[in-house]
C-alpha cells in the first residue's frame, strides 16, 4: 500500500499542476492538426443528477435542450471550416440519449462533415430498448457503453439508481436484452463504493460473467472534494484500501474469458477492442458546454454556462474559456501516462515524437515502476505488469479527481448550483 500511496500523492500534485488554467475569457481558437485526432461531444442533461457523478451535467429540459442540440451542431461546422478531421468520436454526458431525434441529427452531421471510423456513445438502462438501439446501430454508432455501476439493490439506492432505473435483477433483465444490437455493448460498472463488501463485488462480476457482454468497464470511485462530502455523508467515507483488493478480485474473475485493453477495461476476446481511453494519439477536441480538449501541447476548457455556450456560438466564436499550454516536460508525462493507460509503449514511436530529451524525461519514471515491479522492457516496448495496471489504475483515479475538481471550481465560479 505505501507504493500505492506515494504514487497516489504524487499524481494528485502533478494534476493540480495540469490543470492550473489561464482564464481569459476568450481564447484564441487551436490550429488544425495535419492528421485526424479524435473528438469527444458531451450532451450535459439528465433526467436526475445522481450524487457520485461529477461530471458537468443539468436537470432536463426541452427548450434548453434543443437550443443547446442547435449550438452544437453549429460548433461541430466551425471545427470543420477550420480543417480539423476526426477519425473516432465519443459522445459523453450527461445523457446523451435523453432527446433521439437531436442526437441522431447530431450523428449524422458529424458523418457527413468527419466520416470518422468509429462513433461511440454512453446511455443509461432505461435507454436499452431494442428500437433505440437499432436507431443508433442504423446512424453509424458502433459501441454502446451503459451505466450499471452495480448490480447490488442496497447500493442502488444509496445512489439513487434504484428508483430511477430499477433492481439490480431489471438491469440484469435489460442488459441481456440488448445484447447483439450493436457491435460492441459496454457495460460500466464502479467499485469501492463505502458500503460495498467483498460479496456484493464478487456478486457483480459473477453476474457479469454469465451476461458477458462484449465489454466491461471497472472504474474506481472517483469523486470531487464537492461531491465527496455528500457522498460520505449518504454512505461514509472512501476506502482505498478495500480498492486494490477489488482489483485484483476483478482481474483473477475475468482471467480467460475477458482481456484487458485499458487498466480498467476489460474485453472478451472475440469482441472489438475500443476503449473511449485509448486513442491513437493523445490529442482530441472536446465539443459542448464543459467539454474539455487536448489540441497542440495545450488543453482547452469550454465554457460551462449554457447561456454563454450558446451565445458565443451565435456570435461565431468558439466557446473557449480558458487554457493551459503544456510545458514539453508536462506534455512527455502526460503521453508517457495514457499510453501505458493503454497497457503498452512503443519505445521507438515515443522517441521519434518527442526526441532523445523526451525519453531522458520518463528514464527516472521507468526505473522507478522497474523496481516496483510495475512494468517490464522487452522487444522496443514497455508494458504494464498485473501489479502496474493497478499503479496505473490510481494514477488515472486521481488525474480525473482532479478533472472532477476543475469542474467543481468552474460551475463555482460561474454561478452554477446543482
Amino acid at each position: 500500500m505505501i507504493i500505492e500511496q506515494f504514487i497516489s500523492s504524487y499524481m494528485r500534485h502533478k494534476t493540480s499542476r495540469y490543470f492550473s488554467f489561464e482564464n481569459r475569457g476568450c481564447i484564441e481558437s487551436p490550429l488544425a492538426p495535419s492528421e485526424p485526432i479524435h473528438l469527444y461531444v458531451h450532451v450535459p442533461f439528465c433526467e436526475q443528477l445522481c450524487p457520485y457523478c461529477s461530471f458537468h451535467r443539468f436537470v432536463y429540459s426541452e427548450p434548453a435542450a434543443r437550443e443547446y442540440f442547435q449550438a452544437l451542431k453549429k460548433e461541430l461546422k466551425m471545427y470543420h471550416d477550420m480543417g480539423f478531421r476526426f477519425s473516432g468520436v465519443y459522445i459523453g454526458g450527461g445523457t446523451p440519449t435523453i432527446d433521439m431525434d437531436e442526437l441522431v441529427d447530431v450523428i449524422n452531421i458529424i458523418r457527413k462533415l468527419f466520416c470518422p471510423e468509429e462513433i461511440s456513445i454512453e446511455t443509461n438502462p432505461d435507454r436499452l430498448d431494442k428500437d433505440t438501439l437499432v436507431r443508433l446501430a442504423d446512424n453509424g454508432v458502433g459501441r454502446v457503453s451503459v451505466g450499471i455501476q452495480s448490480f447490488n439493490d442496497d447500493i442502488l439506492a444509496s445512489i439513487g439508481r434504484y428508483e430511477k432505473y430499477g433492481s439490480g435483477a431489471r438491469l440484469q433483465e435489460r442488459l441481456i436484452r440488448a445484447k447483439g444490437h450493436v457491435d460492441t455493448l459496454n457495460a460500466d460498472m464502479i467499485y469501492n463504493f463505502p458500503t460495498q463488501t467483498a460479496f456484493m463485488m464478487e456478486s457483480d462480476i459473477e453476474i457479469l460473467k454469465q451476461i458477458q457482454p462484449d465489454q466491461i468497464t471497472f472504474y474506481p470511485l472517483m469523486i470531487s472534494d464537492v461531491t465527496r462530502k455528500s457522498m460520505e455523508h449518504i454512505m461514509g467515507k472512501v476506502d482505498y484500501s478495500k480498492e486494490r483488493s477489488f482489483y485484483k478480485m476483478i482481474t483473477k474473475e475475468l482471467e480467460g474469458l475477458y482481456e484487458p485493453s485499458s487498466a480498467w477495461c476489460f474485453s472478451r476476446k472475440d469482441a472489438p477492442m475500443i476503449d473511449e481511453y485509448i486513442v491513437a494519439g493523445t490529442e482530441y477536441v472536446g465539443v459542448g458546454s464543459g467539454a474539455f480538449g487536448l489540441v497542440n501541447g495545450a488543453i482547452y476548457a469550454n465554457t460551462f454556462l449554457l447561456k454563454q455556450y450558446v451565445d458565443r456560438i451565435d456570435q461565431g466564436m468558439l466557446p473557449l474559456s480558458a487554457k493551459k499550454v503544456f510545458s514539453s516536460k508536462e506534455m512527455v508525462r502526460y503521453a508517457f501516462l495514457m499510453e501505458l493507460f493503454g497497457l503498452s509503449l512503443d519505445i521507438k514511436a515515443f522517441r521519434v515524437r518527442f526526441g532523445s530529451s523526451g525519453s531522458a524525461l520518463i528514464a527516472l519514471d521507468c526505473l522507478f515502476f522497474l523496481l516496483a515491479g510495475g512494468i517490464r522492457i522487452r522487444e522496443g516496448r514497455i508494458d504494464l505488469t498485473r501489479r502496474g495496471r493497478y499503479y496505473w489504475v490510481t494514477m488515472m483515479r486521481e488525474f480525473f479527481i482532479g478533472v472532477d475538481n476543475f469542474r467543481d471550481l468552474s460551475r463555482e465560479a460561474a454561478g452554477i448550483v446543482l
